[in-house]
């Protein structure tokens, strides 16, 4: 019988490197029992020095009641860590028959019903359940690193996963305080991912070829679009550059800039159905917020973050 999200207390992590001890650090803040298992030897005192390492970010975060670090238990075997496990997070290195071998050994061990997770950053979970003799309650669970710090976790099941295990997944983060991404369909590398990984591929490109120095590509992200991502991202923030025609007027007057050479991406086609795509998603993003609205939110928000960040004096309390 599984357990509903609200009522989880025992967590399982399996991996107990940067990623998997990152779940631990956030599943013990949130207040859960964690029992962890990792083969390397020197697993477990790594493991409680990341814990007490992240402990002052989470505190001030907020702890939930109860939480401690003293709730972690680490044991010898895989099959020790899941027997009485309400949800298992799997956090091994990325290869992927070592995945493949290790979730076919956690539905063998794992209580009937329980929810899987991979920490994947890359393979598919229909690549990765092929052995399992329960693939239905696999999924993956994308966090970002560190996941005590970053909120963002991508859950997205494969062909066999069921699709109640998804759902369950995604309520089970959303109360164990993440902020949730089910995706649709999988695609390698899933969404942030991706969109990193562009960035990082042209950043290569501009370095060997002699065009930007590593210096100026990280200074042109901190002191120019990175200050608006923090809380706007791309699409809406590009809806703004068409000013009170939003995204569509942005389309009409930059779309021909999609055949200009400025990446080494190839663009789509900015056809009707992209188009309308973009616009109504757009719509569907702002939520109601006039161009006007988004533009204020957009306007305090780099200040914030300026100021957050030491560019910006602080200003007095005026009270």
């Amino acid at each position: 019988m599984r357990t509903a999200p609200e009522n989880v207390r025992r967590v399982a992590c399996v991996g107990a490197g940067v990623i998997g001890g990152g779940w631990v650090a956030h599943f013990l803040a949130r207040g859960y029992d964690v029992t962890a298992w990792d083969p390397a030897p020197d697993a477990e005192q790594k493991l409680r020095r990341l814990v007490d390492a992240a402990w002052p970010a989470l505190t001030q975060l907020g702890l939930a009641e109860g939480a401690s670090a003293d709730r972690l238990t680490v044991v010898a075997t895989l099959e020790e860590a899941v027997v009485d496990a309400e949800f298992v997070q799997e956090s091994a290195p990325e290869k992927l028959e070592l995945k493949r071998d290790l979730l076919t050994r956690l539905d063998a061990a794992a209580p009937a019903g329980v929810v899987i997770a991979s920490s994947t950053s890359g393979y598919p979970m229909t690549d990765m359940q092929t052995t399992a003799a329960d693939p239905s309650r696999l999924v993956v669970g994308h966090p970002f690193n560190p996941p005590y710090l970053i909120p963002l976790v991508e859950v997205v099941g494969g062909e066999r996963t069921a699709e109640d295990a998804v759902t369950w997944a995604s309520r089970f983060y959303e109360v164990a305080g993440k902020s949730v991404i089910t995706m649709n369909r999988e695609v390698p590398g899933f969404i942030a991912n991706r969109l990193q990984e562009a960035l990082w591929r042209e950043a290569l490109h501009m370095v060997a070829n002699g065009e930007a120095t590593v210096k100026e590509i990280d200074d042109s992200i901190t002191e120019g679009p990175g200050l608006r991502w923090a809380f706007m991202g791309p699409m809406l923030t590009f809806a703004l550059a068409g000013g009170e025609g939003g995204m569509a007027h942005m389309l009409d007057h930059f779309g021909p800039s999609l055949k200009s050479p400025w990446t080494r991406l190839e663009a789509p086609e900015l056809d009707k159905a992209l188009y309308d795509a973009v616009v109504e998603g757009c719509d569907e993003a702002a939520d109601g917020r006039t161009i006007a609205d988004l533009v204020a939110e957009r306007d305090r928000g780099v200040i914030d973050v300026l100021r957050a960040t030491g560019r910006l004096p602080r200003q007095e309390d005026p009270r």
